[in-house]
């Protein structure tokens, strides 16, 4: 397959038009009575999940023909692995929190070129926050360079289940318990711009879930880790990821890692079993 003739640049303006295009539809759902089931994980989903999913297949694919497509909401077509360039798309992260009326949904969108992401924007629209990135291009927040803020001398904040605070409290860590946002792209965002210091993820994430918030955190110089296998790798054949650390302090790494490692394991024999026993209280 010919090399695609875009730049990240032109791929990342087509996500970013698109998101907000996408944000305006999921907002004519928001906070009113939305029909909603759950699907075979437990998780939930909803008509504005799939009508915006709709939307951006028709939208992206229409702009990039030859490009793969991978979608938490449309069923997984084998041939995107036959791509140079993949849309991950997922077109409401944080469908439970937005079906609570919580504002930190968001629509999360990348392109990733032979497994890593090259362009991507995690877009809250009810909160009007734009998050963007081109591979070496830096990341940016509402058209604008983004650049950590941080308040000197107070511990450092980080969100994570209950059992891995006990091991990382049982540790000697000193740290604040951080807020939980429902939209994992939208935790991992805030590494980047200080409001949180790290974020601790159980297993089970998938692509769609963190490969725009990978780009954004890389751009920054920031460090995100499945803490047995290193940086993510994306579209594979098993879109799953481990538990997953991102750090904007690497002083933190040592026992951030020893705490999700100690509660969610490494893969082997039954482990698949215990991790999901053990990440049933961060379903909130």
């Amino acid at each position: 397959m010919p090399a695609p003739a875009t730049t990240y640049s032109d791929d990342l303006e087509l996500l970013r038009t698109s998101a907000v295009a996408a944000g305006i539809i999921a907002s004519g759902f928001f906070r009113r009575d939305v029909k909603s089931w759950t699907k075979e994980n437990s998780s939930p989903v909803s008509e504005a999940d799939i009508l915006v999913d709709r939307y951006l297949a028709a939208s992206l694919l229409h702009a990039r023909p030859t490009y793969g497509w991978l979608s938490e909401e449309t069923a997984d077509n084998p041939s995107r692995l036959d791509c140079e360039r993949v849309f991950v798309v997922d077109p409401i992260d944080g469908t439970r929190g937005f079906l609570r009326g919580e504002d930190s949904w968001t629509v999360s969108l990348a392109v990733v070129e032979n497994g890593v992401p090259v362009a991507g924007v995690v877009f809250a629209p009810a909160r009007n926050e734009m998050y963007q990135a081109a591979k070496g291009e830096g990341a940016f927040f509402n058209g604008k360079p983004l650049l950590r803020s941080r308040r000197p001398g107070s511990p450092p904040v980080i969100p994570a289940a209950g059992a891995v605070h006990q091991e990382m409290q049982a540790a000697g860590l000193n740290y604040t318990r951080g807020p939980y946002y429902p939209s994992l792209a939208y935790r991992l965002v805030q590494v980047a711009t200080g409001k949180l210091d790290a974020v601790a993820s159980r297993r089970g994430s998938q692509d769609w879930d963190i490969a725009a918030a990978a780009l954004i955190l890389s751009e920054c110089g920031m460090d995100l880790a499945d803490v047995c296998a290193g940086y993510p790798q994306f579209n594979r054949r098993d879109v799953r990821h481990g538990a997953l650390a991102a750090l904007a302090d690497m002083s933190l790494k040592p026992l951030v890692h020893a705490a999700l490692i100690k509660v969610y394991g490494c893969p082997g024999p039954d482990q698949e079993r215990v991790a999901a026993e053990l990440s049933s209280d961060e379903r909130i």
